[in-house]
């Protein structure tokens, strides 16, 4: 089944290009399917990128999925343009009265900051405070990850010596988890980040369990019980070229950036990338879509609010 999309999203022509099924509005309105809701708060500046390379993996499996947008409220985006936003995105005030099967934090390029001096910091705690009693499973990742964890779990990001940067091995620590049915004992994921979270701070907290790590990257998967919370470091879900238009940016503006690592053959800049991720974004991201959400939300999204899962 397909991820139904807004008609004239500019993902829908980029997907329907690569072979992803993508069903807009108006064919899914003659479905009579409950179709997954998935709630995306997208902190990225890039916002059409991400919305691409979210809709491409969590549209590449079986279930019916409708895509919801929103940003923080009363923000200008540089890179993303104001009729794109009214367009496609929602306030949180717009959607809070509602319930949903999941939703994705996405990542934000603010790590060097406190939390709280980040200027819609307020909101999100809002946002992830409501997530608790109104999403089934929430997903975050890498600052939204950290964001999650110190908010939730009052665990602190730490500052790298050096931007971690580049394409790095993990491993799955519990193969018999659901996130990770399928994997291989090792994979790959993209991470670009300047701030860590520690294992040790992760352990200390019974309600969290780390499920893959890197001996060069670190933590990189962490779960709660029942799947409700899920945290993850990296960006499984970035393009062949992201981390390339990350670091050739960088360097025009002059800026001490190391070449990103395992990324280019032999780390030659001058050779293509190699892609070496792609089959774990989509069996993670649907893993994440059967296992966590699909199997054991209720049909009546209502039910979230009273705490009722179909595994119970």
């Amino acid at each position: 089944m397909p991820i139904k999309i807004p008609n004239q999203l500019p993902a829908t022509d980029t997907l329907t290009k690569e072979n992803i099924f993508v069903m807009t509005e108006t064919r899914a309105i003659s479905q009579d399917i409950r179709p997954l809701q998935i709630l995306l708060l997208n902190l990225m500046p890039t916002k059409i990128d991400t919305e691409t390379q979210l809709a491409r993996v969590l549209g590449n499996t079986p279930l019916q999925i409708e895509l919801e947008l929103i940003a923080p409220t009363g923000r200008s985006f540089k890179n993303t343009s104001e009729a794109h936003m009214l367009a496609f995105y929602k306030t949180f005030d717009d959607v809070k009265d509602r319930s949903f099967d999941g939703l994705i934090i996405t990542g934000a390029p603010v790590e060097m900051m406190d939390f709280e001096e980040v200027d819609y910091w307020p909101e999100l705690c809002r946002i992830m405070e409501w997530s608790k009693t109104h999403v089934h499973s929430t997903l975050h990742i890498c600052w939204g990850a950290q964001a999650g964890l110190y908010y939730h779990y009052g665990i602190p990001k730490r500052i790298l010596p050096e931007k971690l940067f580049g394409v790095f091995e993990h491993r799955v620590e519990d193969p018999n988890f659901i996130l990770f049915r399928g994997f291989d004992d090792t994979f790959k994921v993209p991470h670009s980040r300047n701030t860590t979270v520690d294992r040790a701070d992760i352990e200390a907290v019974p309600a969290l369990k780390v499920i893959a790590a890197s001996p060069e990257a670190g933590v990189y998967a962490v779960k709660t019980d029942q799947c409700h919370q899920v945290f993850l470091m990296g960006h499984a879900e970035y393009d062949w070229d992201t981390l390339q238009k990350e670091y050739l940016r960088d360097v025009a503006a002059g800026v001490d950036i190391h070449v990103p690592r395992h990324y280019y053959p032999n780390d030659d800049p001058t050779q293509p990338p190699v892609v070496s991720w792609r089959s774990c974004a989509h069996l993670l991201y649907g893993n994440w879509l059967n296992y966590c959400v699909y199997q054991t939300v209720p049909y009546d999204l209502r039910d979230i609010e009273k705490g009722v899962r179909t595994d119970d």
